[in-house]
């Protein structure tokens, strides 16, 4: 049991990438502390078996690159949440090619860029409406230790996480004064899902580039989701959280 039941007691979120993960994991402890989530992610399958499991009020399948379906999704959202939407979450994301720029496939960077920034972009386009009407939002962002510092061989995944972290500095200040504060999640690698799209020699990359010396536990993003999705998290916006272990230097 979280050590914040209640937290969250009648507030109402939307997760993508809420499948599985870090998005998965989020959602469960949002729930866990008295909240209400909805759940979007392209995985239909994955999606119905993840609401069981989190407990989720709702949930669409879409793809987040898609404009129209994120607009669609939002609205369906706001009427399954009470006629709101208080917080997003926004960890819909994919890896793309492991290759150097010479030899990176311009299909896989297009779906790169338009999965993790566009679809960002897309959602929090959506959903500020929502936010913005009642007074109060929380918007987190999951960009990577990758948009900060540049993995080699993962140009468009560190090219888009980049995006996010400089989108959500302008959404932040845009937003900062009308009650609805935005912030980035920097993350070094972490076991989850996403490890399955890339090579193993990426992965011990990562990781040698860690000083803690170990992947990140999802848990411990999910906690730091948490507090910047909650209340608590009440004078910082426009800015980034790193869950990191020792990586990142700003």
């Amino acid at each position: 049991m979280s050590a914040y039941q209640g937290r969250f007691s009648g507030r109402t979120a939307v997760v993508t990438g809420g499948a599985s993960g870090l998005g998965k994991a989020a959602a469960a402890r949002i729930v866990a502390e008295g909240g209400k989530v909805v759940l979007w992610d392209l995985n239909a399958e994955a999606l119905t078996a993840a609401a069981a499991e989190v407990g989720a009020a709702h949930v669409m399948a879409l793809d987040v690159a898609d404009p129209d379906a994120v607009a669609a999704a939002a609205e369906a959202s706001a009427q399954a949440l009470d006629g709101r939407i208080d917080i997003l979450v926004a960890s819909a994301g994919i890896t793309g090619a492991t290759v150097p720029v010479q030899e990176f496939p311009i299909d896989s960077w297009k779906r790169v860029v338009d999965i993790n920034l566009n679809g960002v972009f897309y959602c929090c386009r959506a959903v500020v409406p929502y936010m913005l009407e009642g007074g109060y939002g929380r918007i987190v962002n999951v960009a990577s230790v990758a948009g900060k510092e540049g993995n080699p061989n993962a140009s468009a995944y560190s090219a888009s996480k980049a995006g996010v972290i400089g989108f959500t500095k302008s959404l932040g200040k845009e937003l900062a004064g009308k009650g609805v504060i935005a912030n980035s999640l920097t993350p070094a690698i972490f076991d989850s899902p996403i490890l399955e799209q890339l090579p193993r020699s990426q992965v011990d990359y990562m990781r040698s580039k860690i000083p803690m010396g170990r992947l990140g536990e999802v848990e411990e993003s999910a906690a730091m989701v948490c507090f910047m999705a909650s209340e608590e998290c009440s004078f910082t916006t426009a800015s980034t959280f790193d869950t990191s272990g020792g990586r990142t230097t700003y």
